[in-house]
């Protein structure tokens, strides 16, 4: 895989890549970037395009022409609101829809869902008006969200008379168990304050024109983590949430991976850049 390789074609979103950051944004701002079969295709493609292209998969700063390999992922939305859930249209047309084609709309769902919770890069997400049902569930699928101080998040599915399934697994782990059965039953809307002290959400930006500053100081502090740490950190997690082994079983599965982590080229990198006290090759110079 390498980095100038042709970008996902898409018409309700764009890619945009900056050195090891991937910009992605969403641009159904007529609807409010509700998620129809076309715009949550064409996430997947560039989830995936990304995933594909980023040190956590390749085990690489660089593709074979020095091309940063990618190390965080930011999400946007274009207009008044991050994302309003899924299109009406859409969840309309599935009351005439067989179980089959229920199912396949479902699947191309937890594909988006599962593909961005699972992503080995960083993932960042800048969040302003509402974000229902679905687009609760791209937040909850983030690793650090950015919210303004009007942001108002919802898993309203209940409201429609239907379940936030497909996004109950990531909203549940994001918020926890009782957050999670409390407003799912609501459905009502969380404000920011909210939002962030139930940790659905971890900043609150001034506005939506200071994401980028948000955005900056984050990707800094990325930036001096090792990229693999950051992506089995992930996988970590993963571990620990499904476990279902013996405690001393997780103590000696613990102990190897430690073992492992010191004797990568990455950990003997970070090992030795301290005990030389420079930086290491992953983390950006003085000078840049």
């Amino acid at each position: 895989m390498e980095m100038n390789d042709a970008l996902p074609n898409t018409d309700l979103c764009k890619l945009r890549v900056e050195g090891c950051v991937a910009n992605v944004t969403l641009t159904r701002s007529d609807v409010y970037n509700a998620l129809n079969v076309q715009l949550i295709s064409e996430l997947v493609d560039i989830i995936e395009w990304t995933a594909a292209r980023s040190v956590g998969t390749t085990s690489s700063l660089n593709d074979s022409s020095g091309i940063p390999y990618l190390r965080a992922v930011v999400i946007r939305s274009e207009g008044k609101h991050f994302c309003a859930g899924a299109d009406i249209n859409m969840m309309r047309d599935a009351g005439a829809s067989s179980p089959e084609e229920n199912r396949r709309d479902s699947e191309r769902l937890d594909r988006l869902f599962f593909s961005l919770w699972s992503h080995p890069c960083f993932t960042i997400g800048c969040v302003q008006g509402v974000a229902l049902g679905g687009g609760a569930g791209l937040v909850a699928c983030l690793d650090h969200v950015i919210a303004e101080p009007s942001t108002r998040i919802a898993l309203s599915e209940g409201k429609l008379g239907i379940l936030p399934a497909v996004i109950g697994p990531y909203v549940y782990r994001k918020i926890g168990s009782a957050q999670f059965r409390r407003l799912s039953m609501l459905a009502s809307r969380v404000g920011s304050d909210e939002a962030l002290r139930i940790g659905w959400v971890n900043e609150i930006a001034d506005s939506p024109e200071s994401f980028g500053d948000s955005v900056s100081s984050v990707i800094s502090d990325l930036l001096s983590t090792g990229p693999m740490a950051v992506t089995e950190s992930k996988r970590l997690t993963l571990e620990f949430d499904r476990w279902t082994s013996s405690d001393e079983e997780l103590r000696v599965w613990t102990m190897d991976k430690t073992s492992e982590m010191r004797g990568s080229r990455e950990g003997q990198e970070g090992l030795s850049a301290f005990l030389e006290r420079r930086l290491p090759d992953w983390s950006p110079s003085d000078d840049n």
